[in-house]
C-alpha cells in the first residue's frame, strides 16, 4: 500500500467518523423519545397492546383501500386479479384488527417475535460497525441481544400473554433502544468536541 493510498484511507475515515459525530443531535432525540415511549409502554401494557394492534390495522386496511384505488385506476395493466387480491387482503386484515384488537394481538405476537429477531441481529451489526468510532458500541450490541432474549420469552409465552407482553416487550425494546442510542450520542458530543488527532 503506497502513501497516498494510506492518506486517502485515513481522510476517508476520518470524514466517516466527522459524519457520524455531527449525527449526535440527532442520535440523542431519538433515544429520548424512545424511552418516553417505552417508559408508557411499560406502565400501562395492555393500552400499549391495544394501541399497536390498531395502528397496524389502520395502517393495514388503509395500504388496502390505496391499493384498491390504484388497481383500479390502471385496470387494464397486467397484474390486475394480483393486485386486486392483495388489495382487499389488506382491507380484511385491517379491518379483522380493527373489529377485534385482542385477537389480533396474538397475531402481532407473532411477527414481533419475528421483528425482535431482525431488530436484535441488526443491532449488534450497527454496533459492531461503530466500535472503531464511538468506545460505547456495546451499548448497542447489548440492546441487540436484549431484543433477542426478549423474542424467546415472548415465544414461550404464547398465546395466554399476548394480551399484556406485547406491550410490555415493546416498551422494554423502546427503552432499550433508546438508552443504547442517547450513549452513542452523548459520547459523539463529547468526543465531536475535542480536536482531531
Amino acid at each position: 500500500m503506497s502513501l497516498n493510498e494510506t492518506l486517502d484511507q485515513r481522510q476517508l475515515e476520518q470524514k466517516a467518523a466527522s459524519a457520524i459525530h455531527d449525527q449526535w443531535g440527532f442520535y440523542l432525540t431519538e433515544g429520548i423519545i424512545l424511552l418516553v415511549l417505552g417508559l408508557l409502554a411499560i406502565l400501562i401494557p395492555p393500552v400499549a397492546t391495544l394501541s399497536a394492534t390498531i395502528v397496524i390495522g389502520a395502517v393495514f386496511f388503509a395500504s388496502g383501500v390505496a391499493g384498491l384505488i390504484s388497481t383500479f385506476s390502471g385496470h387494464r395493466a397486467p397484474g390486475f386479479w394480483w393486485s386486486l387480491i392483495s388489495a382487499v387482503l389488506g382491507i380484511v386484515v385491517g379491518l379483522m384488527l380493527l373489529v377485534q384488537p385482542i385477537a389480533g394481538a396474538v397475531s402481532l405476537t407473532l411477527v414481533l417475535i419475528a421483528f425482535f429477531i431482525a431488530e436484535g441481529v441488526f443491532s449488534i451489526f450497527f454496533g459492531v460497525d461503530h466500535r472503531r468510532h464511538v468506545s460505547t458500541w456495546g451499548w448497542m450490541v447489548a440492546s441487540g441481544v436484549v431484543d433477542l432474549v426478549l423474542a424467546v420469552i415472548l415465544l414461550a409465552g404464547l398465546p395466554g400473554d399476548a394480551a399484556w407482553a406485547l406491550g410490555l416487550l415493546v416498551g422494554i425494546n423502546l427503552i432499550f433502544g433508546g438508552a443504547a442510542l442517547a450513549a452513542i450520542a452523548l459520547r459523539l458530543r463529547t468526543s465531536a468536541s475535542l480536536p482531531p488527532a
